[in-house]
């Protein structure tokens, strides 16, 4: 035993003997059969030495754990910034994530599936080392050139290298073993996929980094059972709470290991419920603390991330198109900022009309005609992600005058209009032919010369929520259009147009009249020059608002993200397996080529161990449930086995099943957050392994000699085994 197993081993000889009080303590008047005699109590004071004691000064095995850490520390930091400016070009993924530091920098408002945090750091980083935000980063391949990347590329490398260290601890404080951290953490050090994904401008590092820590400060938070409210209680609650806020605040999957928490979480409460020396007031305590520093501080520090998310990127950019046209009122440079227009929708008005599912577009409208053998062959109506002379529409009476010299007159809820293209003086129409792509709803067209068309013309405007009567309000009201012949909603379908439709988002007739965002739309632009403005000032959402509408529509974006034609889609069980990786450079021989893959020898060897393992915690499961006797270190080990290694499987378990029922995209690189916990499992089963006669006994000759079966083992001379 070195010096770490021993303190862990006389914390569960001393937290048996408090629970062994307690017992005693409320089974007043009943004798203690299972006290220990004296003689035992000083057998295991002389083989084990306690803290305070002079036995437990610091020794030389004390420090072996620094200087190994040290080492990986080196070790993972060289082999992570090792050619971190090689290839110059964008890889892969930087053509996405880069672009997204640069809007940081340039304040520009852009949208992304993913919580901002991770880019917000990336784009700091760039800031901080001399990145002025001017490349475009448009395609992998393209030349960095003059421009300083290798700021961005060495923060992510940064994080990374934290990645070993981060599994020596845990598993250090877990197992209490040198040997099983060590081999922990290098098998990240020396995994070729933890090193590729370290190297370039991504969010895999930076999530990675904010797991790990959220799990070595939870493991932290419960060796400080014993020291209830004390300064380091408190210390590794908060920072697991910080940490926690961190690992959502760059992705979704951050939500595992809050869940991963929150299970360690519920299992302490429930110990502590069970401690009969603990009063309901004191369990009162216990829980409104880990209420504060799991709950309330991560999301009070989540909800700032996108208050500054939102402070930073007030300048209109490429996002404006997917947030509805209040969120776009707060952006300077948008047409909506501090603009003014009349209220509510009148005969006469010329608008622009917005669909309220994520990428829903523009409501739009050009020369080109529908090619031959789709559909009609009648002008082409799409939904365009972005603000265009195209998109404007003049509102006309059914039949067919736009008022223009009468008084204005309001369009109410149950109205029946007309929708003429202003570039094309064509109608939006509708018919009984299906549409391009989503066979089972009816094709919209534009028809008609100069407003003139046929009753196909005609749809009847439905205020969601309303009554008949009730105006139309720019911005503000939820409207359908129910187009009269078919009784079919117009629709934004969501799918892409091939090039003939200019890659265009696809307009339906759906003939489902249950309300959803596709057939919803809203007034966005509204021209009327015999109504009175309004400024849109007054329409500003709240924060609360947008923070609402931001995670909607990343939601929606997330389930949105599906394969695209001929696209290669990962399969969850392809990962473990290491069955394919990823390209991240380079296609041909003449190229700077960099493939994104595990080590398969320790990929394959982690797969081994979660089989070890369970087979392990199987055999010491079964033997606990059928009374056998466990003493000393074999008590330790099983401890180890069964709450350690438990720990790190639930978490392998957490951050990788929920991808078999995830609906969108998959690639290789999303089971990276869930290697790392297969990694530690290795370390502390493969050690456990290969050390446990130590423990359970062992036959035959000596490790010193060649023959002996524990030869391979004796790593240090000063080993007497």
């Amino acid at each position: 035993m070195d010096g770490r197993q021993k303190e862990h081993y006389t914390q569960i000889q001393d937290t048996s003997a408090v629970r062994h009080r307690k017992t005693c303590k409320t089974n007043e008047g009943a004798e203690c059969l299972s006290q220990p005699s004296s003689e035992t109590s000083n057998a295991a004071n002389k083989r084990i030495p306690k803290r305070g004691g002079h036995l437990s000064s610091p020794s030389r095995d004390d420090h072996v754990p620094v200087y190994t850490l040290v080492l990986v520390l080196v070790l993972s930091v060289c082999t992570r910034f090792y050619k971190i400016t090689e290839p110059p070009h964008v890889c892969w993924d930087e053509t996405h994530f880069g672009k997204m530091g640069s809007y940081y920098i340039n304040r520009t408002f852009f949208f992304d599936v993913h919580p901002p945090l991770g880019k917000m750091l990336i784009g700091l980083a760039g800031f901080l080392t001399g990145y002025d935000g001017t490349f475009p980063f448009i395609k992998p391949g393209d030349k960095y050139e003059h421009h300083n990347y290798w700021g961005m590329r060495a923060f992510c490398a940064a994080l990374g290298s934290c990645l070993p260290p981060f599994a020596f601890l845990i598993v250090l404080e877990l197992s209490h073993s040198t040997p099983a951290a060590l081999i922990a953490a290098s098998l990240l050090i020396f995994d070729t996929g933890c090193i590729t994904l370290s190297q370039y401008i991504l969010l895999d590092p930076i999530l990675m980094c904010f797991i790990m820590d959220s799990v070595l400060c939870m493991v932290r938070f419960n060796t400080q059972r014993l020291r209830p409210f004390s300064f380091s209680w408190w210390f590794w609650l908060l920072l697991t709470g910080v940490c926690l806020s961190g690992s959502l605040g760059v992705k979704f999957v951050g939500l595992f290991v809050i869940l991963l928490v929150g299970i360690n979480t519920a299992f302490d409460l429930w110990r502590l419920l069970g401690d009969l020396s603990l009063s309901l007031l004191d369990f009162g305590k216990h829980l409104l603390a880990r209420v504060f520093g799991l709950i309330m501080l991560p999301l009070f520090l989540y909800t700032t991330i996108f208050a500054v998310h939102f402070i930073v990127l007030n300048r209109s950019g490429p996002g404006d198109g997917f947030f509805s046209s209040a969120f776009q009122s707060r952006l300077f440079g948008n047409n909506l900022h501090n603009a003014s227009m009349p209220e509510y929708l009148a005969y006469g008005s010329v608008i622009t009309v917005k669909n309220l599912r994520i990428a829903g577009g523009y409501l739009h409208s050009h020369w080109h005609l529908y090619p031959e053998g789709v559909g009609a062959h009648q002008q082409q109506v799409t939904a365009y992600l972005h603000k265009d002379y195209n998109n404007l529409w003049l509102v006309k009476r059914p039949d067919n005058s736009d008022d223009l010299t009468g008084p204005p007159e309001l369009v109410r809820h149950g109205d029946i209009i007309r929708l003429e293209h202003k570039e094309t003086t064509r109608n939006l129409h509708s018919h009984f032919h299906e549409a391009p792509l989503t066979k089972k709803h009816l094709q919209v067209t534009g028809y008609g010369i100069n407003g003139s068309g046929d009753v196909n013309d005609l749809w009847q405007v439905e205020v969601c929520g309303g009554k008949k009567g009730d105006p139309v309000k720019v911005l503000r009201s939820k409207v359908r259009f129910l187009h009269r012949s078919t009784g079919c909603m117009l629709c934004s379908s969501g799918k892409t147009l091939p090039k003939w439709g200019w890659e265009q988002v696809e307009v339906t007739c759906s003939p489902y009249v249950k309300e959803t965002p596709n057939t919803q739309w809203n007034i966005e632009d509204h021209i009327n020059p015999k109504l009175p403005n309004i400024s849109l000032s007054v329409l500003k959402p709240t924060f609360l608002e947008i923070l609402w509408e931001s995670h909607i529509v990343m939601i929606r974006g997330n389930s949105g993200l599906k394969p695209k034609d001929n696209e290669m889609n990962s399969k969850p069980w392809h990962w473990p397996i290491n069955y394919q990786g990823l390209r991240f450079s380079g296609v041909n021989e003449t190229e700077y080529r960099v493939y994104l893959l595990g080590n398969p020898v320790i990929w394959w060897l982690n797969l081994l161990s979660l089989a070890l393992f369970v087979l392990m915690l199987t055999v010491a499961s079964l033997a606990k449930q059928r009374g056998v006797k466990m003493e000393g270190m074999r008590k330790v080990h099983c401890h180890t086995l069964m709450e350690g290694g438990g720990m790190l499987l639930l978490g392998w378990l957490l951050h990788y099943l929920p991808f078999y029922i995830m609906g969108r995209i998959l690639y290789y690189h999303h089971y990276f957050p869930a290697m790392l916990f297969s990694s530690m499992l290795t370390g502390l089963s493969k050690c456990f392994y290969l050390f446990h006669p130590l423990s359970y006994g062992m036959r035959g000759p000596l490790a010193q000699d060649p023959a002996s079966s524990m030869a391979g083992l004796r790593w240090m001379e000063s080993w007497e085994f």
